[in-house]
């Protein structure tokens, strides 16, 4: 099932009514679990040390810290700078697996003045569930949140 993309864009724009990238970005990760059907974790992982993603505001279960760009499908959104959409994630060599419940994942890298800054993370336990619609979809409130928020001055 498809979201309604074009209302959670504007749900979204209005819920973000502040500059701060921490609030933003917990607020992003709620609004996710509550509006997108199916998932089991929303989370934005951040680009703090070199080559390393660090866990940020999330919501779901427990995850892992840190994920290495040369490791998993968050790595490799990091390492390559480009959306990744995987519809069974038990297939992937690599795949760090935080929830064993999760089947599919839909990881959007988020770079600013063309620096990674983080990535943006969504699991589902159900395999396929994310479409090319849902990619653009979620690629969309990604840039919602980035124009929404202060990514610069991040710490």
């Amino acid at each position: 099932m498809t979201a309604d993309y074009p209302l959670l864009l504007r749900q979204l724009a209005a819920l973000l009514d502040t500059r701060d990238w921490l609030t933003n970005s917990a607020q992003t990760c709620a609004f996710l679990m509550e509006a997108i059907p199916d998932l089991n974790w929303a989370g934005f992982y951040l680009h703090r040390m070199p080559e390393t993603l660090c866990l940020g505001p999330f919501q779901g279960k427990p995850a892992c810290h840190p994920i290495p760009f040369a490791k998993g499908v968050c790595g490799a959104a990091a390492r390559t700078r480009r959306t990744q959409r995987i519809d069974d994630v038990h297939a992937v060599a690599d795949h760090i697996a935080c929830d064993a419940a999760s089947r599919a994942e839909l990881v959007v890298p988020i770079v600013v003045d063309d620096q990674l800054w983080g990535v943006l993370d969504l699991d589902s336990p159900i395999q396929g569930r994310f479409s090319e619609a849902d990619q653009a979809g979620i690629e969309a409130l990604v840039r919602v949140f980035m124009d929404r928020s202060d990514l610069v001055e991040r710490a």
